[in-house]
């Protein structure tokens, strides 16, 4: 979730059409597309596997002060509180760039710098966990990549001093059952990709998320909640199911003539607004409707205007498998390890990036229904690889679109200094998808075996 930064007066909107063409500033020519990957991870004390509070000579704010002192970090604040991290200049030092934020629950997030290629991808990944690691390490702290908090109940799960995550904490039990679990107890794997102008941005978003309950099968990787099955592969994309109906989901509406960035709009000005940022605070108009914010007609803020940036600020609250801002973010993968961490972002790029491998994808796709992508949205959560679909399943669907994807990857010809594409980072996808099995599955195993019934193994086997 982002974190909001004072910065230049923004344009006042004066009507829908800037809206639209704010998400259209967003095209760039396939030259400049990039590649933004984000991560999670969950954050413990090594001795006791208890989780990080933000206070305390141990806990998430000693830890983020600690990459300040050691690694040239600039703090953002709000009020007195350390809330994230950002890169001075990093141009000029060399340094890997993005934001460090914290999610409700403590979750510790890269949010990377836009690069160009996967092997920049996964050294950024590798810097990045170089430096928490080692001042983990001095801290008594350790991270995991899983996609649901394995251990901790909600009560013991810590809250970060956040004030968009005070207002989405009142809000999410009047929308839905779970929105508590998906704030402070799920962690992912997202990855942000260009599009070039209003057609690539349709044909894109259709094959992504006809596609997502795909990706959510490949990183399942949340079996567990309180230190016991729970029935789930991945519980983290279960838990979004029961959010808030409002703003997540797989948008059929995409998939009808007419799709393009107008009608993505009206779908956003309909989904209720959580807060206006003003003056260093966020107000708490949770449930008003954007639309009477642009008439002038917020209760909380009666006869002003939104701006550009309130604009940007509510489409960060909408929650749909694919989220459609200046770029696309894919939301459908758990939380996972460094080779998770640059799979993620080379399953959708080979997919993507490449004019055949888009075109193979979306034939794939085209003829699935709406009910037919919803089952799988619906039953990949629980089944993952075995989730029915037509005469075939899941599984076989994840490796037909894996070689689309390796294709795509090998004609992008990303080459590294060790003279390696970028196919490279599919092959953690098609080892489980060789074994038929997935993160969890194989977690699974553990706990009825070798881990003989307890959860504990997970902070050592999975730790980064």
């Amino acid at each position: 979730m982002s974190t909001r930064q004072n910065g230049d007066a923004s344009p006042i909107v004066t009507s829908r059409a800037d809206l639209v063409g704010w998400i259209a500033a967003g095209e760039k020519p396939k030259p400049q597309w990039r590649i933004g990957t984000e991560h999670e991870k969950f954050v413990f004390h090594t001795c006791c596997l208890t989780p990080v509070p933000y206070e305390g000579p141990n806990g998430i704010r000693a830890l983020m002060e600690a990459l300040i002192q050691r690694y040239g970090w600039e703090p953002i604040m709000e009020g007195a509180n350390i809330i994230a991290l950002k890169r001075p200049d990093i141009e000029t030092q060399g340094l890997i760039g993005g934001t460090i934020s914290l999610e409700p629950g403590g979750q510790f997030e890269l949010s990377g710098a836009p690069l160009q290629s996967l092997h920049q991808t996964a050294a950024e990944t590798q810097e990045h966990l170089r430096e928490v690691i080692g001042v983990g390490e001095d801290l008594g702290i350790g991270f995991i990549g899983v996609g649901f908090s394995p251990k901790w109940t909600l009560a013991e799960t810590p809250r970060m001093p956040k004030e968009r995550y005070n207002v989405m904490t009142r809000y999410m039990p009047q929308v839905g059952k779970r929105g508590l679990d998906m704030m402070y107890r799920t962690a992912t794997i997202q990855v942000n990709l260009d599009f070039a102008n209003e057609a690539d941005m349709v044909k894109k978003l259709r094959v992504s998320l006809a596609l997502q309950p795909i990706a959510t099968a490949l990183f399942a990787s949340s079996p567990f909640t309180e230190g016991k099955p729970n029935g789930f592969k991945s519980l983290r994309s279960e838990v979004w199911r029961e959010t808030d109906p409002n703003r997540t989901g797989m948008l059929p509406f995409v998939f009808e003539d007419g799709m393009g960035y107008e009608r993505y709009v009206d779908y956003a000005l309909d989904v209720p607004m959580y807060f206006v940022y003003r003056d260093g605070r966020y107000i708490d108009v949770a449930g008003a409707s954007f639309r009477s914010f642009i008439e002038g007609k917020l209760d909380a803020l009666p006869g002003e205007r939104p701006t550009l940036d309130d604009w940007s600020d509510h489409l960060t609250t909408l929650f749909p498998e694919v989220r459609l801002k200046r770029f696309l973010e894919m939301r459908g993968a758990d939380g996972g390890r460094w080779r998770r961490i640059c799979a993620l972002p080379a399953f959708w790029v080979g997919l993507l990036y490449d004019e055949q491998a888009l075109d193979a994808a979306w034939h794939y796709v085209e003829g699935w229904t709406a009910e037919e992508r919803q089952g799988l949205r619906n039953g990949v959560p629980r089944l993952a690889f075995e989730t029915p679909f037509r005469d075939t399943t899941v599984w076989q669907i994840a490796l037909d679109v894996l070689h689309i994807a390796r294709g795509g990857l090998r004609r992008r010809a990303e080459v590294s200094p060790f003279g390696q594409d970028e196919t490279l980072y599919l092959e953690p996808l098609f080892e489980l998808v060789h074994e038929r099995k997935t993160v969890a599955d194989e977690l699974l195993e553990r706990y009825h075996g070798s881990w003989n019934g307890s959860v504990d193994p997970i902070f050592v086997e999975l730790a980064f």
